[in-house]
């Protein structure tokens, strides 16, 4: 397992835009399951939606890629000179919504590696029930090149 500690050791994200609680499972260059624990004390619940708190899906699709990325950056032989860019999105498809108290199981598995690209199927689940899956692309670049690309 790995916790929220090391996760931020990986991903630059900081709250309020850190969405990955633990790494519950992970088979380098194969798969990877992650936990976010849905609180309403989540900021964006302030504005989606007042009386009726909805989990924007955009959020739910960057949930899975900060999980995709600790699978990449975990997987390479130079993590430490990298950084891991979400770099596209194909076929997301929403089921469900995901409401304050939900806990997020977001599975992803590699789909194709050709360095420095990742291309991995991502799906989310809330008590086992489908709410979001959706193709997602990363890209691992030296620390210094990811500056010049943004």
């Amino acid at each position: 397992m790995i916790k929220a500690s090391e996760i931020q050791e990986i991903l630059p994200h900081r709250y309020p835009f850190l969405l990955v609680d633990r790494i519950e499972e992970i088979e380098l260059g194969k798969r990877i399951v992650g936990v976010k624990n849905v609180t309403i004390n989540e900021p964006f619940f302030q504005g989606h939606f007042p009386g009726y708190p909805i989990m924007p899906g955009v959020l739910i699709i960057e949930a899975m890629a900060q999980a995709g990325g600790v699978l990449a950056f975990k997987s390479s032989k130079d993590a430490n000179k990298k950084h891991v860019y979400f770099i596209g999105i194909d076929n997301a498809r929403f089921r469900r919504s995901v409401f304050p108290g939900d806990q997020i199981r977001l599975e992803l598995e590699v789909l194709q590696e050709r360095h420095p690209y990742w291309r991995l199927k991502g799906m989310a689940y809330v008590n086992g029930e489908l709410v979001c899956e959706a193709e997602l692309l990363a890209m691992l670049a030296d620390r210094e090149e990811g500056r010049r690309a943004t």
